[in-house]
């Protein structure tokens, strides 16, 4: 498979990488208190995410209000290099039936028919039956608990979907 074909991984920030469970509860090492960039839901990031998402076999684009602070602020501190980001409609109307995410039109735009993954915290069924109805590749919509963010069970079942789409 050349680099071209290879699926997207558009990536949430908040909830997948900074979940929102707290203390030791959210299963991960917490970065540096002094790495919090003056957020401190920063000190929740696991260092280790970075290679982990670098290991699987797509193409990593951000997918996250953050925008391009994304690359600024979060790569860094989980060893990500700069990613393309997902650029958001200046307005929500228009976007879809209702209980659609206001995500799922520009991201389905974004893959223009490639396979994606979207690694999210607010995906619904809704999301999931609009794609499978107008996206013409195979896409997985992961919804991740945002009180654990990404753990080993996610990368699995992301690991086991890329296999399964190119392998």
């Amino acid at each position: 498979m050349t680099s071209a074909e290879r699926p997207l991984l558009f990536l949430d920030v908040d909830g997948p990488l900074i979940p929102f469970g707290f203390g030791s509860s959210s299963g991960h090492p917490h970065a540096p208190a002094t790495a919090d960039q003056g957020n401190p839901l920063l000190r929740r990031l696991d260092p280790g995410l970075g290679a982990r998402l670098l290991a699987l076999d797509c193409h990593l684009v951000w997918a996250t209000t953050w925008m391009e602070e994304a690359n600024q602020v979060v790569a860094p501190l989980i060893g990500l290099p700069d990613l393309p980001v997902v650029r958001w409609p200046d307005t929500e109307t228009g976007q879809g039936p209702r209980g659609l995410h206001w995500k799922t039109r520009p991201l389905v735009e974004w893959a223009d028919g490639r396979p994606f993954i979207w690694v999210d915290d607010e995906i619904s069924a809704m999301d999931r039956q609009w794609v499978t109805a107008g996206h013409p590749a195979p896409s997985l919509l992961h919804r991740v608990d945002p009180s654990q963010g990404l753990t080993g069970p996610d990368f699995t079942a992301l690991t086991d979907w890329l296999r399964a789409v190119a392998p």
